[in-house]
């Protein structure tokens, strides 16, 4: 299980570490989570200019997202540990967690968790840096298992649908495909599931066409429904579209809460079972009442 805090994640957005402009403006958004991309959206030969710019962003800006991540290159890349070490060295207590990509095995999350162990160390940080790690290579999903369970440093997995389906060679845009409608259902849930018996927040990857928002909500739903905490943005309009899918019910809130004061009271008389407003409330639905509870006070609605 996780050591480290509960985070909401209704969504994370992605920013390019190599363009100051969009590393500033996303420094004043009203946003759960965003992540400074040192990875896909930076060329190889931008890379090394690309982590000085993220560390001058997280010591110069005034971060309004809850939750400030960068994400760094993979563990067989030439840029992993160099990543990890700068960024660390440079800016590491303005920084909440790394991202880690295409993680295929257990031991890819442990280089980085000893790495900021050493890191940490040496440079006094008083607050311990998480881990949200990607899970989007056939050999992460095979192992996704030992993945969520390696490291305390962990506080979510990410399902990366696009290299994930280059990995397992899947045919996506093949003319005229009948093939049901979500093509990612049982990685999403596979990952959904690992992630919740060790502790950990499921997180939907991104949506490409950020100029459709209609398909965006959909994948989101579907992601919502299976038991993830949220989805990437790839576009800040993409921001608002996560945050309703992911933002409990008001309504369904107040009834949740009044649910669980009622089911507290019949348990003080004794009672296993009531209805509550013609619903039956017991020990196995109250879980379901608490997990709405939770995710609501994690925002503070």
């Amino acid at each position: 299980m996780s050591a480290q805090p509960r985070r909401p994640r209704r969504c994370q957005l992605s920013v390019p570490g190599s363009s100051e402009r969009m590393l500033a403006k996303a420094a004043g958004l009203d946003v759960d989570h965003v992540f400074l991309d040192l990875e896909d959206a930076v060329a190889p030969n931008a890379k090394p200019a690309a982590r000085g710019k993220v560390v001058d962003a997280l010591n110069g800006l005034e971060w309004r997202p809850r939750t400030v991540c960068v994400r760094v290159n993979d563990v067989e890349t030439e840029w992993c540990h160099d990543d990890v070490i700068e960024v660390v060295a440079g800016a590491g207590g303005k920084l909440d967690t790394i991202m880690l990509t295409k993680a295929k095995r257990a031991s890819d999350v442990l280089f980085v968790h000893l790495l900021l162990d050493q890191l940490e160390a040496k440079l006094g940080l008083d607050r311990r840096i998480g881990i949200e790690c990607l899970v989007e290579e056939v050999e992460g999903m095979m192992n996704v298992d030992a993945i969520a369970a390696c490291s305390d440093r962990l506080e979510c997995l990410v399902f990366g649908m696009g290299d994930y389906s280059a990995s397992q060679e899947m045919q996506i845009f093949a003319a005229g495909s009948s093939y049901p409608p979500d093509l990612w259902h049982y990685p999403r849930y596979r990952m959904t599931i690992a992630c919740r018996a060790n502790g950990l927040d499921p997180v939907d990857g991104p949506f490409a066409n950020f100029r459709d928002p209609e398909a965006y909500l959909k994948e989101a739903q579907r992601a919502h429904v299976l038991g993830m905490a949220g989805k990437w943005a790839i576009h800040p309009s993409q921001v608002e579209l996560a945050n309703r899918v992911f933002t409990p019910d008001p309504d369904a809130v107040a009834a949740a809460r009044a649910q669980k004061a009622a089911y507290e009271e019949a348990l003080r008389q004794g009672l296993g079972a009531i209805s509550v407003e013609g619903v039956m409330v017991d020990a196995a639905s109250i879980r379901l009442v608490q997990s709405l509870i939770d995710r609501a006070d994690l925002i503070g609605l």
